[in-house]
């Protein structure tokens, strides 16, 4: 563990971590050692976030500086195969909504676990969920909103892939801003989480560590 990494992440000092991380990388350090560190800031940014020390913004840095971070690092995890992989997830924000920080942080913290992720973006149409689902084949799919709009975005789209014969067997969780278990109730979802360390919780409960 590298608290100086963590600290600067978690501060939001973007360009001392990317600086880091490059060194890092350029002394041969595990790439992996390089993501859970990440990952750990980032649940110190959500807590922070969640005691209202950090806003909106704060979580926007904090996903720009994630994305700096995965494109010095996954390079270097491409011998990892597919097959190595503990299940496939499936990832979006569902239809009206475009908020995407959430999911992103959600899609990184899966990816890091060892989970084959498809996020398919902000805004998805129910067809769209049809569709990748029926291609990809995931074990979980996660259902991303942050607007209580998202409500019926999100009902839609369970009935939808009941429509289609692709619920039986499939685990859909939610998540996002104003979601809760009364919400997951509503749109007959498996499981509500709170945040991406729920998430990871969540898929390996149900498609193993």
């Amino acid at each position: 563990m590298n608290q100086q990494l963590i600290n600067l992440m978690a501060d939001m000092q973007e360009e001392e971590t990317i600086e880091l991380v490059k060194k890092l990388v350029g002394q041969g350090t595990d790439p992996n050692t390089i993501l859970d560190d990440a990952r750990a800031a980032m649940e110190i940014v959500g807590q922070r976030f969640e005691k209202c020390e950090y806003f909106i913004p704060d979580l926007m840095m904090a996903g720009e500086i994630l994305k700096g971070i995965s494109e010095i690092v996954k390079p270097l995890l491409k011998a990892d195969s597919a097959s190595a992989k503990k299940g496939k997830v499936l990832v979006g924000t569902v239809a009206g909504d475009i908020h995407d920080i959430g999911k992103d942080i959600v899609t990184f913290m899966l990816d890091v676990n060892g989970y084959d992720v498809m996020d398919i973006g902000i805004d998805v149409p129910v067809d769209i969920f049809v569709r990748k689902i029926e291609d990809f084949r995931p074990q979980v799919v996660g259902l991303s909103g942050f607007l209580t709009l998202a409500f019926d975005s999100m009902k839609k789209t369970v009935e939808a892939l009941e429509n289609a014969g692709l619920r039986d067997g499939l685990k859909i969780m939610i998540g996002g801003g104003q979601m809760d278990e009364e919400v997951r109730k509503y749109v007959k979802a498996d499981a509500y989480g709170k945040d991406a360390v729920a998430a990871v919780s969540l898929c390996k409960e149900w498609i193993g560590a």
